[in-house]
């Protein structure tokens, strides 16, 4: 069972496994991981479930952990499958948050996919809706919703501009438009039980996400993707304000270190109080932990 201890520090709420461990070493990196590490100027690991845990137990933080099923649009199945950390992460219960992923475009068997993994003790499900091309408020995609909300968990969506395919030809196929987190508004309203995370600064839609979230109560913003110095305006004064109990720390690990994240997060000057709940008081309520 997942336990958040006295020592944890914070909860980041957003970070990638992008390697099996059950495949042998030295996996190379494909196209996009490269374009990625590019873009965001860094060696960029590919960690394991394993890597993950090692890193944050050192860092005294949990961590929810995911990998993104974009099968329907690439055609390719995703390096980590749900069976494989749900099973690496029951063996990390102090450090490891397990989120499953499902291709949106597989209706009611991705739905029995949402279930079945939810009896495995996942805690939410990761959406990109750029890379799975599709919009979020697509009526084929609700009963993997229904199913998300029957079962309690997390549905996490990401918003705003992406890093995936930024400098490749096309943009490697993906299209910014299905990041809109205005179409998540649509999802909130139709289930309105459902807890839902938008996930980065939404830019270009910034406004958007902070008026979904200021409207609806199940809808939270995590930080993720961006270092703090690149934070909008409107976005900081939020999160010190109005949304301090809705706004969750993250990283998107491997890109960003939770070691650069906090030094630039530091020099925005927030006060302790609301601090102590964006790095781990509002993630532990919104997980139940």
């Amino acid at each position: 069972m997942v336990t958040l201890n006295d020592d944890v520090v914070a909860i980041d709420v957003h970070t990638h496994v992008l390697t099996s461990a059950y495949k042998a070493a030295g996996t190379e990196a494909s196209a996009h991981d490269e374009a990625m590490a590019k873009y965001f100027k860094t060696d960029m690991p590919r960690p394991t479930v394993h890597d993950l845990a090692a890193y944050y137990r050192d860092q005294k933080m949990m961590c929810v952990a995911f990998t993104v099923d974009s099968s329907w649009a690439t055609g390719e199945l995703p390096e980590v499958g749900n069976d494989e950390l749900c099973d690496l992460a029951a063996e990390h219960p102090d450090v490891i948050i397990p989120f499953g992923s499902v291709d949106p475009h597989s209706g009611r068997r991705g739905a029995r996919e949402v279930r079945r993994l939810a009896e495995r003790g996942v805690f939410g499900f990761k959406f990109h809706p750029s890379t799975q091309a599709f919009y979020a408020n697509d009526r084929d995609v609700y009963p993997i919703y229904e199913a998300i909300e029957e079962t309690g968990t997390i549905a996490l969506f990401h918003s705003g501009h992406t890093g995936a395919g930024a400098g490749r030809p096309g943009g490697g196929g993906i299209r910014l438009k299905y990041a809109n987190p205005m179409y998540a508004d649509d999802v909130a309203v139709d289930f309105p039980e459902l807890r839902i995370i938008l996930a980065h600064p939404s830019f270009p839609w910034q406004d958007e996400a902070l008026s979904v979230a200021l409207h609806k109560p199940h809808v939270h913003i995590d930080l993720s993707g961006w270092s703090p110095k690149y934070f909008p305006p409107n976005l900081v004064q939020y999160a010190r304000t109005l949304l301090k109990h809705k706004v969750l720390f993250g990283t998107d690990y491997p890109v960003l270190t939770p070691e650069r994240w906090i030094r630039d997060f530091d020099k925005l000057g927030f006060d302790e109080d609301t601090t102590a709940l964006i790095m781990r008081e509002n993630a532990a309520a919104l997980l139940g932990l």
